[in-house]
């Protein structure tokens, strides 16, 4: 799926855009698990609004968008787990991380027409901060994406400026990282987006009358551990590609209470 040259800007710029990763039935196949999961969350009454809180816009502004998002969307439906373990996929992450990896986590997100809400800018690093930084979100694109209908924008190599101070609920301060200073990246249904957890990125509003839904996928090295005990799942650590180098450290350490 890429060359020498992809492996190099993905480490100089901090992301990389792969086209056609997903054919068209593939594609389909994901925007229908997505449209039954929020069916589902609806009649299970857990189907809330995860718009981003916070004083980056106002009060009344924050009250009319909407973002539909759900974790660990391979739960919910095997299209995903296809979509995770796909060859082009691990293609892919073999080369941007290294031979052995290991899912993190997984969500999807849906902007609907019109009222689709913004991504303040942010590193993905202070949800699930890790000790070698291989971390990273694989974007997976259920539907052309750009400008109007809110693509991600991300800066380049801002990834090599380390860990960032954020306010709020994890996202940077609007007036020094508008997300008019990122760099759109427009794709293609079917096309994913490689960006590392430390890379800044975001996304404006969707304002265009076409849904836009995307499914992400974190991704790290088998060797690079948390340095926090957080944003744990049941999942955490699935082999995607390769093997597990650590006999002792194939799992977390989780306890369930009665």
């Amino acid at each position: 799926m890429i060359k020498a040259q992809d492996v190099d800007f993905y480490n100089e710029q901090g992301y990389l855009l792969v086209k056609g990763v997903f054919n068209k039935t593939e594609v389909e196949e994901m925007r229908a698990a997505v449209g039954k999961i929020i069916d589902r969350a609806a009649h299970a009454r857990k189907d809330v609004n995860h718009a981003w809180q916070g004083d980056y816009l106002p009060p009344d502004e924050l009250k009319k968008l909407v973002l539909k998002g759900f974790h660990d969307v391979q739960y919910h439906d095997a299209s995903f787990m296809r979509a995770i373990v796909h060859p082009n996929m691990t293609s892919v992450l073999s080369q941007i991380i290294g031979p052995n990896v290991q899912l993190h986590h997984s969500k999807m997100l849906v902007k609907p027409p019109e009222n689709g809400a913004a991504f303040p800018m942010h590193q993905d690093h202070p949800y699930f901060p890790h000790e070698q930084h291989t971390m990273l979100a694989a974007s997976v694109h259920l539907d052309d994406a750009n400008v109007e209908n809110g693509c991600l924008h991300v800066i380049p190599g801002s990834h090599k400026e380390g860990t960032l101070p954020h306010v709020g609920k994890h996202y940077l301060n609007a007036k020094e990282y508008p997300i008019s200073m990122g760099t759109p990246c427009p794709a293609e249904a079917g096309d994913v987006l490689f960006f590392n957890y430390l890379t800044i990125h975001g996304s404006p509003a969707n304002l265009s009358e076409r849904t836009r839904r995307n499914v992400l996928f974190q991704y790290r090295s088998a060797t690079d551990f948390p340095v926090e005990n957080t944003h744990i799942n049941w999942g955490q650590g699935l082999m995607v590609c390769g093997e597990n180098p650590n006999f002792d450290r194939v799992s977390p350490k989780f306890k369930v209470e009665e």
